[in-house]
């Protein structure tokens, strides 16, 4: 594990509770964050991630990075702020990180880059499960910059030889303020949960995952997803596909299996979620 890593939008949901982890490991942060805020960080540098002078700042004594900085969704700002700040953002940490010899980075992509969470248009998934080959159907500014941050740490990988792990994380949340009011709609209207296959991921999993990117166990450019492995939905992955997901190829998905294949993540990262919302 590095001694000490620059985490990005540290002072938001994951990024605090990557702080907590990292610490609890006993390793030092400093935080960037975009607003002034308290954070547990060692150092918190505060400023916009595009910020090459304050990136290079925020870097010194880092090993490691974890980039989280990114606007969440799109809607609600223009399209070109969702699409230029979140790649811009991306290419300049990984860049001036890479620059400066730092071995190891993790980027937060979505799940959302596959195109049905965020579609302007009816799309259908062409295979279950959900795996890193399916092909991404992007009709949204949001979606269009994770892919783009995808080739950035493809392009960083190429150019200086950096591992970086991008996790494609699904809907994040601790249980009692974002997971429950979500399984209460998917109870009452499992519909509502069709586009994203009722996944999820509790925020201290996803941190875990975020910090067990950074060691891998074989170097490269990767992209993995991650999530709890049984859905939020009370009902049964086989009725909820048939229902809302009808014809599409797949295999069967025994009780509330999620279904997203999340094999690589086990075999590269041996992460397997630990916090499941009790459903139902």
């Amino acid at each position: 594990m590095p001694a000490h890593v620059l985490v990005t939008g540290a002072a938001g949901l994951i990024g605090t509770a990557v702080l907590d982890l990292l610490s609890s490991d006993g390793v030092t942060t400093s935080a960037l964050v975009l607003d002034p805020t308290s954070t547990r960080a060692d150092r918190t540098l505060v400023g916009d991630a595009r910020d090459v002078a304050l990136v290079d700042d925020a870097l010194d004594g880092a090993e490691a990075v974890i980039h989280l900085a990114a606007i969440p969704h799109p809607g609600s700002d223009p399209d070109e702020e969702v699409f230029g700040r979140n790649t811009q953002a991306t290419f300049t940490v990984l860049d001036r990180a890479a620059r400066r010899g730092v071995r190891n980075a993790v980027i937060a992509s979505s799940y959302a880059i596959g195109g049905l969470p965020f579609a302007r248009r009816p799309l259908r998934l062409p295979y279950l499960p959900i795996d890193t080959a399916q092909p991404l159907q992007i009709t949204d500014p949001y979606a269009l910059s994770k892919r783009t941050d995808e080739a950035t740490a493809d392009m960083i990988h190429r150019q200086y030889g950096m591992t970086v792990v991008a996790l494609r994380l699904p809907f994040v949340g601790a249980a009692d303020d974002r997971l429950a009011p979500m399984a209460e709609l998917f109870a009452r209207d499992p519909g509502r949960g069709a586009a994203d296959v009722w996944s999820y991921l509790d925020v201290r999993d996803a941190a875990r995952a975020l910090v067990a990117s950074l060691q891998p166990a074989l170097p490269g450019n990767h992209v993995l997803y991650v999530a709890a492995p049984e859905t939020l939905a009370p009902q049964s992955t086989e009725w909820l596909l048939d229902e809302f997901h009808p014809g599409v190829p797949r295999p069967g998905f025994p009780g509330r299996t999620v279904p997203i294949d999340l094999r690589p993540a086990r075999e590269l990262l041996g992460f397997t979620a630990r916090y499941e919302f009790p459903a139902g």
